[in-house]
């Protein structure tokens, strides 16, 4: 059977079959890229309930989407994750359910999460150095996450592993990763560091450009491969020596945000048009049942508003304080 091409676009062509739905901004980590100090909160939030991202991920797919990928903070510190990718994939339309993780409770839980229907896993491993690892990060997990990840892929969940680019940490350690996915079947990305509200003086400090990793990549034989249906703005690369992958995601680069195919919407029901727009949308009071047809309007109507691109290029993070606002 053939879906229908994503209804929502935006005045520039973009169509947005790809939604990320937050659904908590906690963390239980401390990465020195994110939240250094833990997690800070004044007044504790009223996160979506369950009923809430039905609704929501319904109008979703009811107007093209395809993909949603469950996040936080952290979204494994909700006790009903199972129950909320279970919703997600049961919603028709939707034929990817994949979810971003710190794999803080993956070994233990990625049984019930495959089970409730998860297909992809994006797991965070910034190091494969177990104490740059736990500089990084606040937690000397590495070698848990790793039993997590054989776990995920024996299970036949398609798994890409995330690291953040950090001059003075890990920006050196590509052989390692090369090394490591020689005979590991994951998608390795790379993930320049962005600017955001809070890390002003870590961002000028440790910054660097993934065109670096490109050009060694290139040197060494590896091929750019073409882009799937729904994939994210990752730059792929393939070698035929190796059975892993390596993306390159590079906000920085020219016209990164031409490709944009996704939306985002918070663990407190605002609909983010753009990770470093200035604001969300409100759209909480429309996810309940009878208001399917407002909401669908609704989001159609503000797609209008999406711009261009965003403008981290000239130093402005919007409403991002950090990444674990949005799951990045």
């Amino acid at each position: 059977m053939t879906l229908p091409e994503p209804q929502l676009s935006d005045a520039f062509g973009r169509r947005f079959g790809y939604l990320r739905l937050s659904v908590t901004d906690q963390c239980n980590f401390r990465c020195n890229y994110c939240l250094p100090d833990g997690y800070q909160c004044s007044e504790k939030p009223t996160y979506l309930a369950l009923d809430e991202i039905r609704c929501a991920v319904a109008a979703f797919a009811a107007l093209g989407t395809r993909k949603v990928r469950v996040t936080g903070g952290e979204p494994s510190l909700r006790k009903d994750l199972p129950d909320i990718i279970r919703i997600v994939a049961q919603t028709p339309g939707i034929d990817q359910v994949a979810i971003t993780t710190n794999g803080y409770r993956l070994l233990h839980a990625v049984q019930d999460w495959a089970d409730a229907g998860l297909t992809h896993l994006n797991l965070s491993i910034d190091s494969l150095d177990p104490a740059q690892f736990a500089n990084i990060t606040g937690h000397d997990r590495l070698p848990y996450l790793l039993q997590g990840l054989d776990k995920a892929l024996a299970l036949g969940l398609k798994v890409k592993v995330n690291a953040v680019l950090l001059k003075g940490f890990n920006h050196h350690q590509l052989q390692d990763f090369l090394n490591w996915i020689r005979k590991t079947p994951v998608s390795l990305r790379f993930i320049e560091l962005m600017q955001t509200g809070d890390n002003q003086v870590f961002f000028t400090e440790h910054h660097v450009s993934g065109d670096e990793i490109r050009q060694q990549l290139l040197q060494q034989g590896w091929q750019p491969r073409l882009k799937e249906i729904n994939a994210g703005p990752a730059l792929e690369f393939q070698h035929p020596d190796y059975r892993g992958r390596i993306g390159l995601i590079m906000p920085y680069s020219k016209d990164f945000c031409a490709s944009c195919n996704r939306l985002r919407l918070s663990s407190v029901g605002k609909l983010h048009l753009c990770l470093f727009g200035e604001q969300g949308h409100d759209i909480r009071t429309l996810l309940e049942a009878g208001k399917e047809d407002l909401l669908q309007a609704r989001l159609l109507t503000l797609l209008g508003e999406k711009r261009v691109s965003h403008s981290l290029h000239q130093g402005a993070t919007g409403a991002t304080r950090h990444l674990a606002m949005l799951g990045g």
